[in-house]
């Protein structure tokens, strides 16, 4: 038992770790190699609550905290990178905004549905020439009378093919600045004008579903505006926060996962007329593993402590991301070293944990952007 969990929290993780092991391990591998969304396991994870786990009872949630997400997002990554993905981005991106910043008819209309397992979100920030920058949105939605008019696209949305609906930033106007309004929208995926297309040949995550979107004249009503209109932006930030969280999550599992293989291989192996763990060289790589893993899953676990109890967790939740994807970058290629050229071959299930923790650096913010909103919190 982890010293720093509660019973609920402990409880949690023994019941994920067995669903994961269960209903997602043993397939991972095949949908990585055919890029197989398993709708079917979101339906089930549905029914288990895991969909609802951070939100309150009355909006159909489990009334769990974010540290019982965090540890769920963990378990689901060590047994398939892709499926953690999409279910962290379920949760972070697709409901939490609306929990946050929707109308109490927004929450019945769209929150209630996602934290039962009924339906899945997504979130439309990323565009193709808006990245890192954000603030640089080229999406417009104009209001025409009571509905907003929407034109652009977005790429890398993951998801959307099978949501129900995507909320959605775009520029709505200008500031007295002279700077752009960002404004978030909740877009129905059935809209006319709306098109999904989900093309992408991944180099991992590739369980993850993984769209494009493109607007053509998409009208939403008025009251599919999420929260301040004028303040699209800055409750983005913050949904991010969160999201970095689950991100870190996330890699921590990947790489949980990894370091296992390693581990039960190094015991295995015999070079030398012994099992290579014998070895200082391997022993150390191992140590470092261990070690590496342990303190990024307690800054997962201080950042989604900061979040439940309403201090800032900004700095800590970038602090988390930034350091559990590169501590998964290194441990998922020091187990393909550890494993020698057999690392290298699919059968062995270590080269696929590289390519999906690669990701971890680079969505939600990549290790750069991390690293500037960490100097900013210095005040620097």
């Amino acid at each position: 038992m982890d010293f720093s969990l509660t019973k609920e929290q402990q409880m949690i993780k023994e019941m994920v770790r067995d669903f994961a092991e269960k209903e997602i391990a043993p397939y991972a591998a095949k949908w990585d190699e055919e890029a197989h969304f398993p709708l079917d396991v979101f339906r089930k994870m549905g029914e288990l609550g895991l969909l609802g786990l951070p939100f309150p009872e009355k909006y159909g949630g489990a009334g769990g905290d974010t540290i019982s997400y965090a540890i769920a997002v963990e378990e689901i990554g060590r047994a398939c990178g892709g499926t953690g993905l999409s279910y962290a981005a379920a949760v972070s991106l697709g409901a939490s905004p609306i929990y946050y910043f929707g109308t109490e008819e927004q929450k019945q209309k769209w929150l209630v549905p996602m934290a039962k397992g009924e339906t899945l979100g997504a979130f439309g920030l990323t565009e193709p020439n808006a990245g890192s920058d954000a603030g640089g949105t080229r999406t417009t939605a104009v209001l025409d009378g009571d509905e907003y008019v929407i034109n652009g696209e977005k790429c890398w949305i993951t998801n959307a093919q099978y949501a129900r609906q995507v909320i959605v930033t775009a520029v709505t106007g200008k500031d007295a600045r002279g700077k752009n309004i960002i404004t978030a929208l909740i877009v129905p995926t059935d809209s006319p004008g709306f098109t999904i297309r989900s093309n992408y040949d991944k180099m991992g995550v590739r369980a993850s579903n993984t769209c494009e979107l493109v607007f053509e004249n998409v009208r939403v009503p008025k009251e599919n505006v999420l929260g301040d209109p004028q303040k699209g932006f800055k409750q983005f930030l913050y949904t991010l926060d969160g999201g970095r969280i689950s991100i870190a999550a996330l890699a921590v599992g990947i790489a949980q996962a990894a370091f296992e293989k390693a581990l039960q291989y190094a015991k295995e192996r015999v070079q030398f007329g012994q099992p290579i763990s014998k070895f200082q060289a391997i022993q150390f790589k191992l140590a470092d593993m261990a070690m590496e893993i342990e303190l990024a899953r307690n800054m997962v676990y201080k950042a989604a402590w900061l979040k439940d109890q309403g201090k800032p967790f900004t700095k800590e939740a970038s602090f988390a991301k930034l350091f559990a994807s590169e501590m998964g970058f290194r441990v998922c290629n020091q187990a393909i070293q550890i494993h020698g050229g057999y690392g290298y071959m699919k059968e062995y299930g270590v080269e696929r944990h590289l390519r999906d923790v690669k990701l971890m650096e680079i969505g939600e913010g990549t290790s750069e952007i991390q690293r500037l909103v960490i100097a900013r919190q210095l005040g620097c």
